[in-house]
């Protein structure tokens, strides 16, 4: 019986530590459309306009990402295929999604334990599908700026003639590549901002617009920090 007693209150513990230890993430979909938004980790699902989808992140969550598919069609087992953001054919994904994709990133910290800071952003490196924020939903006093990034403007209805493809606005490296672009070979470490970047960022000042974009458009919060993205804001 005090073996059995030990082990219950064992668990107990154990479950209020993961509870302490995991950050909620809630996806809203405000678009007047379907949105089918891909997580690394978390899989995907079908949000329709008006639902979300509540993510449970371990902390020390580490190079993680939420983005948006638009133009789904999945059939029962979960096989189908995304005008953007697909992740090979599937519903729940388990690789990134293809470009274009506005794109969530964060790493988490650990509350009390080695870097307690959460770091997130906004891109909009791999192009553009839908307009997104990534919020603070608690202790939003306590974040580097008191907020997180937004991208609310619809950049697919603005794109460029030479970018614009199926669903979104691509990006200068996935349309034409070559190392400025794609900030690699000798401008793997002094990568300059590009027309096309410039584009992106004047359209959404808070998302990195290119790979060395990081001054303005990373955002931190303590570890322990809950996040609403929202698509479409």
């Amino acid at each position: 019986m005090a073996t059995t007693r030990a082990l219950v209150f064992l668990l107990g513990v154990v479950a209020v530590v993961c509870g302490v230890d995991a950050v909620t993430i809630t996806v809203v979909n405000r678009c007047s459309y379907t949105v089918w938004p891909g997580a690394l980790p978390g899989g995907g699902v079908r949000l329709d306009p008006g639902r979300s989808w509540t993510l449970n992140v371990p902390s020390g969550t580490k190079a993680a990402r939420i983005w948006p598919r638009t133009g789904c069609s999945f059939d029962g087992s979960g096989r189908g295929r995304c005008v953007t953001g697909d992740c090979r054919n599937a519903l729940a994904c388990s690789v990134s999604g293809t470009p274009p994709t506005t794109l969530a990133e964060y790493t988490l910290g650990t509350p009390g334990v080695g870097d307690s800071t959460d770091y997130f952003d906004l891109s909009v490196i791999d192009g553009f599908n839908v307009p997104m924020s990534f919020q603070p939903a608690s202790n939003g006093e306590r974040c580097s700026r008191r907020r997180g990034p937004t991208c609310a403007v619809d950049i697919t209805a603005q794109c460029l003639p030479e970018l614009r493809v199926a669903g979104g606005c691509d990006s200068a490296c996935g349309r034409f590549g070559g190392d400025t672009y794609c900030c690699r070979g000798q401008y793997e470490h002094n990568c300059p901002p590009t027309k096309y970047s410039k584009f992106f960022k004047e359209k959404c000042p808070d998302a990195y617009s290119y790979a060395k974009d990081d001054q303005s458009s990373t955002f931190t919060c303590p570890a322990g920090t809950n996040y609403q993205i929202v698509m479409c804001p």
